[in-house]
């Protein structure tokens, strides 16, 4: 059987050299005009403080008063931006984008300090309108002990122990899936889409009961479609409509959390199950908006980056039909070992897909869909000889790493085989580093490992 694929251009990095994409205006406009009303909001509450006498900050342009250098960057393509300023300045530089003064940085031992050995100095920042959106006491707002205390408990969650028993679960997904792609053309991204969908809820509720799922479901998508809206809160914008979805997507999961607490025996696992019964001896549980904040922060963490990365998998075997002909090749050999024992997928057999796994990970590098993070500086910090200024934001840039001629030849090729031997440490972080590193990575993967094998195994690709 064949399956012909349309793929979107999926978000957030653009690709060089890929003409073959479609760029939806849609897309582009929505990012533009986010990230505008940012500039907007941030433009007179930001300011640049005055540099101290012996402190020299890092080298860079600011441009234009209050302006700065935000339209370069939107003017000009977002690699090109940071590599002609590293070029010239040094894989430490400043700047200032998006109403923020802001240093940028591009060397895997700096990432290391901002995100891990000196992580205490950088707290992570969002756009309020994201806090909102997704909830104040998710996870990846906050620092010290209540981020360490709520990071075990989605670790727990997410543990490979946890994790191997939702194999014929997600199996069950991606079979249910397949037959709705036959025989006609589909949008990868928004496929991917509903499957990364269906694999956060089991991760985040354990066993479900479709009739609350649904509900969920239908909030959730229109939460989502507010996402990267203008955060204008008035009637008919995609944000007010997101806002009053995100309320009432609240009401339902603390009417859920309620039963849960109330019957032990009404269902639970997965990441609500560790969140309700999170007790110890200084603090009590978790209050109710808390557990419904982290477990919609889980869901956007585990739903659209997942959706991107396997997206551009199926576009880069796609394209790449000898790469495409050997992972077909391992994935038969599974297979066949698995119709022999009479079995269904399991646990182990992801375990033994060594070609697959670099496919994803050089997929993880190339497209880098999480390009940088916002950090911001707590405090004034003397940082490899510079100087940075309390609130200034501090931006790892991940896409640059990845894209390093001296980590990575020739990085605009595609070549998996890159991961047959070991890396240069802290030159390889698409789910970042540190405390606030992706703590359901693991999940991604073997959700990306069943499909792939089934894809690969069950059709063959059309090739125009």
């Amino acid at each position: 059987m064949q399956l012909q694929l349309f793929f979107p251009f999926p978000s957030p990095p653009p690709l060089p050299q890929t003409p073959t994409l479609i760029i939806t205006s849609t897309l582009f406009s929505s990012f533009f005009f986010f990230f505008l009303v940012v500039l907007v909001l941030v433009l007179f509450s930001s300011h640049q403080r005055r540099q101290p006498k012996g402190k020299i900050l890092p080298p860079g342009s600011m441009g234009w008063p209050y302006i700065g250098e935000t339209l370069k960057f939107y003017t000009q393509n977002p690699d090109s931006f940071f590599a002609n300023r590293r070029r010239r300045y040094g894989d430490t530089f400043k700047t200032h984008i998006l109403g923020c003064p802001c240093v940028m940085i591009s060397s895997p031992e700096a990432a290391r300090i901002v995100l891990v050995t000196k992580a205490h100095l950088f707290k992570p920042t969002y756009p309020p309108s994201k806090e909102k959106m997704i909830g104040p006491e998710a996870l990846f707002f906050h620092q010290g002990a209540y981020h360490s205390r709520l990071k075990k408990l989605v670790l727990a969650a997410f543990l490979p122990s946890v994790i191997r028993g939702s194999v014929s679960e997600i199996e069950q997904i991606v079979l249910k899936f397949l037959p709705t792609w036959e025989n006609t053309t589909i949008n990868t991204l928004q496929e991917m889409k509903r499957y990364a969908f269906d694999v956060a809820m089991i991760s985040a509720f354990g066993h479900k009961r479709d009739s609350e799922m649904k509900g969920i479901k239908q909030l959730y998508q229109c939460l989502e479609k507010g996402y990267n809206s203008m955060p204008l809160d008035l009637p008919g914008t995609p944000f007010h409509k997101a806002m009053k979805a995100r309320k009432q997507l609240n009401e339902t999961l603390r009417r859920l959390i309620q039963e849960r607490r109330g019957n032990e025996k009404a269902g639970g696992g997965g990441l609500l199950g560790n969140l309700l019964g999170a007790k110890n001896h200084k603090v009590d549980q978790l209050s109710d908006s808390q557990i419904a904040d982290n477990v919609i922060g889980v869901i956007f963490a585990a739903h659209d980056t997942t959706a991107s990365v396997l997206t551009w998998v199926l576009k880069y075997l796609h394209d790449n039909r000898d790469l495409l002909e050997a992972v077909t090749r391992e994935q038969d050999g599974i297979q066949r070992k698995i119709i022999e024992e009479n079995r269904r997928l399991t646990w182990d057999d992801t375990r033994h897909m060594p070609l697959t796994t670099r496919v994803i990970q050089e997929t993880l590098r190339r497209s880098s869909i999480l390009s940088f993070t916002f950090r911001e500086a707590v405090e004034d910090v003397e940082f490899e000889g510079y100087y940075i200024p309390k609130g200034w934001k501090v931006l790892p840039l991940f896409r640059t790493i990845h894209h390093c001629a001296d980590f990575f030849p020739q990085p605009e090729k595609f070549d998996p085989s890159r991961f047959e031997v070991p890396l240069r440490p802290n030159t390889f972080i698409p789910f970042g580093n540190g405390v606030h590193s992706c703590p359901g990575s693991e999940l991604a993967k073997l959700e990306m490992l069943v499909l792939l094998h089934h894809l690969t195994t069950s059709y063959r690709s059309t090739h125009s």
